[in-house]
């Protein structure tokens, strides 16, 4: 048994379509797509947060 990296494996799934591809509808592209962009936007609040201009802090009065 080898651990050597497979070299006939390039950018896709096992059904042989693209996983970085921007397809609409409910596919696993979509969702992984819909992931980034949410990790994305959760970074930027907190970056917002903590700049001082937190909405969600000054309605629910924390800290």
């Amino acid at each position: 048994m080898t651990l050597e990296p497979r070299k006939d494996l390039d950018r896709t799934e096992i059904n042989g379509s693209d996983r970085n591809a921007f397809l609409f509808g409910f596919t696993p592209q979509a969702e992984i797509w819909n992931g980034r962009l949410a990790m994305i936007g959760f970074i930027a609040y907190l970056l917002w947060d903590l700049a001082g201009y937190s909405v969600v802090r000054d309605v629910l009065h924390l800290i």
